[in-house]
Parts: C-alpha cells; sequence; structure tokens
C-alpha cells in the first residue's frame, strides 16, 4: 500500500498483534523528507535518525531538510534529485536512512515481525532502501509489479555487507548488454558495520509459471509466495493472452489467470493468498487450500492507523457505506503498463482539475537506449511531446496518470502548483471495498485491531 499507506503507524500496529507488519518502501526518500519539511509531527523521526548508526548522515539530512514548526502556507516542498544510474553517496545514505527509520518505528516497542514492500518496476533505489531496512532488522523483503529475480542473491550480499546488483532494465537494448546498478555496502563505514540478519524474502506473483521461475532461476533462497489475485488494489498483473476489455475498458481476467494452488503447494514453499481476502471466511478458505495465510490490504488502508489522509478515508467509507464508491481497474492509469486499481467517488476532489503534465519525482521513469548509445529517462506520464522527443510512441502517453505526484497526495504531502494549485490524490483499493459495510456495521471508523478481531474471529 504505497506510497506510506502502509506506514509505520500501521504496520507497528499490526506486529504488536502477533501478525506480519508491512511498511511501504515505495518513494520512501520523497515521503521522508516532506515529512521532515511539514515539522516531523511527534518528533518520531528525529527520535529514529538518532538510533540510526550513521550519525554524521543523520545530522547532515535533518540540517537539510528539517523545518521547525513545518513549511510556511503555500511553501511548495523542497525536491529530490531524479534518479539516474548512478546514485551519490549522499543519495544512498538518505534512502538507508529513511527506510531505516520506517522499519525502526514500526518495530519499536514490541517483538512483532515487521517487512517491507517494494515495487520491482522501481530499480535505482531498491538496493539502498533494502540495506536500510535491514539496518533496522527489518524481517521479510516482499516485492511485486515485476520479476524479482536478482533480489534474493542481492540479500546474501548485502547480510554480509558485500557489493551488491541488480540489472537495470533498459528498453532499446539487446539481451546481451547488461547495465548494472551497483551498492558497496562496505564504503559507508568508517569502522566495521553491525551484524546483519538476512530477511525473508516474499516475491508476490500471479501465476503459477512465475512460482516455478522464481524458484528455480533465482540466485538466492526464496522463502514463500503472496498470490495476489485481480481483485486486489494498486497494481495488477495484466491478463494473459490476448488482451480483452469490458465496455468500460476494464481488463478481463479467465481461467488462465488463476494460479493453480496445488501446483505452487507442490513446491513446498510457504504461500499466502492476496485479493479479496478481507474476510474470515476467505481465511478458513485459504488455509484449507493449503496457504498459511492471507495478505489483506484495502480494510487496513481505511483504518485510523493507515496513513491515507483523514479527509480522504472517511469521505471514501461514509460513500461506499451507501454504495456510492466505485472501484475500477483501470487499464491506461499507471506509466508503468500494469493495470491499476482505481476508486472513485461523488466527494472526489480530483473531479474536474486538470492537471498540467511533468514529471518531477520519476519513480515510474523508463531508462532507455539512445541511438547514439548512451542512456535516456523517459515517462508516459511526462508532457507529450517531451516523451515522443525521447523515442518514445505517443499512443503510450493517453490516459496516464503521475503516479508518484498523486500517491503523495494520498497521504497528505501534496505539492503545490503556480497558483496556489494543489496535487490531486488518485485513490486505490481492491474491489473488497464494496463490501465494506459488512464489516463496519454502522461504524464510521474502526482501527486495525478491530480488523485483526474480524480477520481472526
Amino acid at each position: 500500500m504505497g506510497a506510506a499507506v502502509s506506514d509505520w503507524r500501521l504496520a507497528r500496529a499490526v506486529a504488536s498483534r502477533g501478525q506480519l507488519g508491512v511498511v511501504s518502501g515505495t518513494g520512501i526518500d520523497s515521503v521522508f523528507v516532506r515529512r521532515l519539511q511539514d515539522g516531523d509531527t511527534g518528533g518520531h523521526l528525529r527520535r529514529a535518525m538518532a538510533a540510526f548508526p550513521l550519525p554524521d548522515t543523520a545530522a547532515a539530512v535533518e540540517a537539510r531538510w528539517y523545518r521547525t514548526g513545518g513549511r510556511p502556507p503555500g511553501t511548495p516542498y523542497g525536491l529530490l534529485p531524479l534518479y539516474r544510474r548512478v546514485i551519490p553517496t549522499a543519495r544512498q545514505r538518505l534512502l538507508m536512512l529513511a527506510s531505516f527509520c520506517e522499519v525502526w518505528l514500526a518495530k519499536d516497542g514490541h517483538g512483532g515481525l515487521v517487512g517491507i514492500n517494494l515495487l520491482t518496476k522501481i530499480q535505482p533505489p531498491t538496493l539502498p532502501v533494502l540495506y536500510g531496512a535491514m539496518l533496522a532488522g527489518v524481517d521479510v523483503v516482499l516485492m511485486g509489479a515485476g520479476i524479482p529475480r536478482e533480489i534474493p542473491g542481492a540479500l546474501d550480499h548485502l547480510a554480509l555487507h558485500e557489493t551488491a546488483r541488480i540489472r537495470l532494465d533498459v528498453e532499446g537494448a539487446s539481451a546481451d548488454e547488461n547495465t548494472w546498478l551497483t551498492f558497496e555496502p562496505a564504503s559507508h563505514w568508517p569502522g566495521p558495520p553491525p551484524t546483519l540478519t538476512r530477511p525473508q524474502f516474499l516475491p508476490i506473483i500471479a501465476s503459477t509459471l512465475l512460482a516455478t521461475v522464481l524458484t528455480r532461476k533465482t540466485n538466492g533462497r526464496v522463502d514463500g509466495f503472496v498470490i495476489e489475485a485481480p481483485t486486489a488494489g494498486g497494481h495488477n498483473a495484466p491478463p494473459r493472452g490476448t488482451p480483452v476489455f469490458t465496455e468500460h475498458g476494464e481488463p478481463v481476467y479467465g481461467e488462465k489467470d488463476q494460479v493453480d494452488l496445488g501446483k505452487v503447494a507442490a513446491i513446498g514453499l510457504p504461500f499466502w493468498l492476496a485479493g479479496g481476502a478481507g474476510h474470515p471466511g476467505r481465511l478458513r478458505e485459504a488455509r484449507a487450500q493449503g496457504a498459511a495465510g492471507i495478505q489483506v490490504g484495502t480494510l487496513f488502508a481505511f483504518c485510523e492507523e493507515s496513513g491515507l489522509a483523514r479527509n480522504l478515508k472517511h469521505s471514501i467509507i461514509e460513500h461506499a457505506m451507501a454504495g456510492r464508491a466505485k472501484v475500477r481497474t483501470d487499464a491506461r492509469a499507471s506509466p508503468t503498463g500494469y493495470p491499476f486499481k482505481v476508486v472513485d467517488w461523488p466527494d472526489n476532489p480530483a473531479h474536474g482539475v486538470t492537471r498540467e503534465r511533468l514529471c518531477d519525482l520519476g519513480y515510474l521513469r523508463t531508462a532507455y537506449k539512445r541511438p547514439d548509445g548512451t542512456m535516456g529517462y523517459r515517462c508516459p506520464g511526462e508532457p507529450e511531446d517531451a516523451y515522443v522527443k525521447k523515442g518514445g510512441a505517443l499512443e503510450d502517453t493517453v490516459g496516464r496518470k503521475c503516479l508518484c505526484n498523486s500517491l503523495l497526495a494520498v497521504i497528505d504531502h501534496p505539492q503545490i502548483r503556480a497558483g496556489g494549485l494543489l496535487e490531486q490524490p488518485l485513490v486505490t483499493a481492491g474491489d473488497d471495498l464494496a463490501n465494506i459495510g459488512s464489516f463496519l456495521r454502522g461504524r464510521t471508523r474502526y482501527s486495525a485491531a478491530d480488523v485483526l478481531d474480524y480477520l481472526l474471529s
């Protein structure tokens, strides 16, 4: 539930009750510096920063980004530079610090398990984010939206403070051309680094084939799977085979998209079922099908501890209870090319707002090979003429949204544009949102503990 809808508060609430609480690592560096610019309400980030084992880094980041009392009204957020293949040392350490603090706060005050979730599609920050999370003792790493084939081996190396690397996907490059993203943990330590434990790795999959591939063709240990159905919120795997769409433009899923749980169980690793799993009956069914349990997002996304802006979560709950909040699978919204679940409701603040296309966060940019052999970066959500000038196809820009800015607006950190206009949110949820009334039973507010009591009842 990125970016930071599943934040440290929610993860801690779930983990302290004996279940796996998961923080989102998506865009964690931008989330981190925006929280600091907003004054670090409650002082939690600075408390976690004081525990970071590289104190000079924490001091430098605080001096650069923290604003006592927050930004003056109408002041835009300061931005981090866009990613390129080589990340400067200071930015690597900022990434390490941001993920460390998120995991450290999620683990504070209890002995439960905490995981971190990353999008495979967002490659440049992955290794520093994982390393920072490991410095805070993260227990589990979950990754979807792609094939995270090289992550198990990277975790093995990071746990030993050894150099780790993953391939950067470069459009237009030949199959025998490898461009590597490299991270050297040892370069960050003036003395002996702390002992680390290698976290478990659970890839998020949507096909039986991918489970087999990740078991047999990775460079390290896979510890289990999260099997996600297309009813889940956020990014979904595209349907297999020739695309078919409804009259409303939503992709149609069929039998080919159903995972053979028997074949996955035969691999011998535990698995959890996700997507439409937010009710006690589904937990019983999952266990009967051989699963270790379930992964639930939608019910937690609208609980009081989640990072979703309060005005949005309360408005959506009220409309969902009245049957006026709809979830659709938008095949075009995400620059990744993956279908993306979008919530719409009568009071959606994005209604009627026309956004000027620009890409100033760049997490979903794609690297591509220029005709002269050098590397460039482009995003279907940037201005159309800029994208086409970089060799992109104009049709790829149609319907694309800026998820980077929209998802930061969802967690109440919207950028301020010219004329005082705010970036508008794009809220995601699973199909289970339509059934939230049966869980709420007249309530309009609820906690993570209420969700757990319901799921385990």
